[in-house]
């Protein structure tokens, strides 16, 4: 049980700084008295009502609106009032440390009207929410990935997921694995009988329908993955190469200054841009090189560009058209390509662009300079920038899924391959014949569990801890 689960809890719900509106929270079992004392009156379930908020002198520190939803019919599933009023920081904090002092008030018998009220941690209300079942898991996740959605398509997927998409996936799938474990272990229950319940049930067939079940759904759990967690793109290549003008190009802003000058570039600049709905990290980086004339600023440069590559996911490979035919130009090069192989992990890919492509016209030169596969542009022109973008999602495994995508985590992903790895163990098993049904039951359970740790139904404390503790405060 997580820690102080069954405390009433409080806290400001709406973001920080000045606002129109502002709301505080109160979530708890039994907040009936405390709401009548707080407020003087009693309120009729969800139905806002517009009321002074007073103080303990019975001044009014605002008027606004007052909302109550007894439990179990409310977000948290337990009692939830709800103050609406102007938003201003101070205004809010005079509104929670009322509730705060009132909750403290004491009763004829001596006790506190409320005991325990406390300030909410990170991401507690929407915790008591699933530890309610209001929500499960994934759901719950989809809460926080909706507020950070960074695209459309994300904010659209993620709202998919808090609806419970992603959630009746796997539920269908764990009540096909259920079905199936059902009739392993009946066999094993019962081997006296002349039956072969596998083989009439088409256990062999169930479980092939459910590895191609799972495959569909780790697809859109890696499309709705992408949507959340985006490409870490990483443009590195020697100095005046154009990578500041191709992530300026990409942005469609000048973020980046663009000059002449060998080591203009000298720290990282990153730019979120969006392609089809997915978010994309371009990073900027300084030019790489082996020079007498490289300062000591430049050279932490470099050393942060070669941290970036070492962590992205893809790499634009930037050449310069109008020096490939020089010697020393295709040395350094050939450097920096070595370096790329022995910094990168393996599957990263390495997209090879030429830029200023508007500055080398003739087709018969380009071809000699530019190998089949690699993609010449001009960052200054626009030629290549489409051609370019449409590379970067083919590099980040975009499949154009449309409406259906649900919003999924990196632990969902691991979970799912988790599931497909037992599944596989349960085919190879099942075709071993009965002396080994035993393990194939054990790999159909194993198969099981991994399946209820994206719902929330087999998880760890700690897990739980990790997930809501990165959610904002009073959500």
């Amino acid at each position: 049980m997580l820690r102080g689960q069954t405390d009433p809890i409080t806290a400001v719900a709406t973001a920080p700084g000045r606002g129109a509106v502002g709301i505080v929270r109160v979530s708890g079992r039994g907040l009936l008295p405390f709401v009548q004392t707080l407020l003087g009156r009693s309120l009729k379930p969800r139905e806002a009502t517009y009321l002074p908020l007073h103080d303990a002198q019975g001044q009014p520190i605002d008027h606004g609106l007052a909302l109550w939803f007894p439990g179990p019919h409310s977000y948290t599933g337990e009692d939830v009032l709800e103050l609406q009023g102007h938003g201003g920081p101070v205004v809010l904090q005079l509104l929670l440390a009322r509730c705060l002092a009132v909750a403290q008030a004491v009763k004829p018998d001596g006790e506190p009207l409320l005991p325990g009220l406390r300030p909410a941690r990170p991401g507690e209300f929407t915790e008591r929410a699933f530890l309610n079942d209001k929500l499960d898991l994934a759901q719950a996740e989809a809460v926080a990935d909706l507020i950070d959605a960074s695209t459309e398509a994300a904010a659209r997927s993620a709202s998919r997921s808090l609806a419970g998409v992603f959630s009746e996936r796997i539920h269908t799938l764990r009540d096909a694995l259920i079905h199936l474990r059902m009739l392993v272990e009946a066999t094993l229950d019962f081997p006296e009988e002349d039956i072969d319940f596998l083989q009439k049930a088409d256990a062999a067939g169930q479980l092939q329908r459910l590895r191609s079940a799972l495959a569909d759904v780790q697809g859109q759990a890696r499309q709705g993955a992408l949507l959340r967690d985006g490409l870490k793109v990483v443009i590195a290549g020697q100095p005046n190469a154009g990578k500041s003008s191709l992530l300026n190009a990409l942005a469609g802003a000048e973020l980046a200054i663009v000059t002449p000058i060998a080591g203009t570039t000298r720290d990282v600049v990153q730019q979120t841009i969006q392609i089809e709905g997915v978010p994309l990290h371009v990073i900027d980086t300084a030019g790489l090189r082996d020079s007498p004339d490289v300062d000591e600023v430049e050279k932490i440069g470099i050393q942060r560009a070669w941290g970036q590559i070492e962590r992205a996911d893809a790499v634009l490979f930037l050449h310069d058209l109008t020096r490939s035919d020089r010697s020393d130009y295709q040395a350094a090069d050939a450097a920096i390509a070595a370096q790329l192989r022995a910094a990168l992990p393996a599957g990263v890919a390495v997209l090879q662009v030429w830029n200023k492509l508007d500055q080398c016209p003739d087709p018969a030169a380009l071809a000699q300079r530019v190998h089949s596969g690699d993609l010449p542009l001009s960052a200054k022109s626009g030629d290549g920038l489409e051609t370019l973008r449409q590379r970067l999602l083919a590099l980040a495994g975009w499949q154009h899924a449309g409406d259906g995508l649900f919003m999924a985590r990196e632990r969902h992903l691991q979970a799912l391959k988790r599931v497909g790895v037992h599944l596989d163990g349960a085919h190879a098993l099942l075709a071993l014949g009965a002396e080994h049904l035993d393990l194939l039951a054990e790999e159909l359970r194993l198969a099981q569990h991994a399946l209820g740790e994206i719902t929330g139904e087999f998880t760890a404390d700690d897990l739980l801890g990790e997930i809501f503790s990165r959610f904002c405060i009073g959500k």
